[in-house]
């Protein structure tokens, strides 16, 4: 099962943001694999027209690939512990889910039309995170993810 972060921005190569994303994207397409888990990629939109949340959210559909399952960050989405995330990404995986596309909105979020589209709403708590950090903690999360079904002692409860 593929996975997609489909954020609006654009991280650049020098911020630390980029390197934590990009390490937590090679351990997770490394320890995935054995899984069916992978590859994780990340898509970036940026709205150069200044449309709002509407704009960006016509923009992360079009960048979604075709039948993804949509799964919103956002803080009224639910909270779950780690091993409850691992849990949810192996159904979808037996599921037979292709491809999850996690949805990360721009500096005023998610427009609601999308996050209504959304069959999966996941929060980070109710504070509000920068959405380039979320990335980076999203990655890590599925990284953490694919080493609690593997059995690796990374998690430690």
């Amino acid at each position: 099962m593929r996975l997609h972060i489909c954020a609006v921005g654009r991280i650049r190569a020098d911020q630390p943001e980029r390197a934590i994303l990009e390490d937590y994207q090679m351990r997770f397409n490394r320890t995935g694999k054995p899984l069916a888990l992978g590859p994780l990629t990340e898509i970036e939109v940026e709205d150069k027209k200044g449309g709002g949340m509407e704009a960006e959210a016509e923009l992360l559909l079009r960048a979604v690939p075709a039948g993804s399952l949509l799964a919103t960050l956002d803080e009224r989405g639910r909270v779950l512990s780690s091993p409850e995330f691992a849990a949810q990404i192996a159904r979808w995986r037996d599921e037979g889910r292709q491809d999850v596309a996690f949805l990360i909105g721009g500096a005023d979020g998610l427009a609601p039309g999308l996050r209504d589209r959304a069959a999966f709403s996941l929060s980070f708590g109710r504070m509000v995170w920068p959405h380039m950090l979320v990335r980076a903690m999203l990655a890590e999360q599925i990284y953490r993810a694919a080493t609690i079904l593997a059995g690796s002692p990374y998690h430690r409860t």
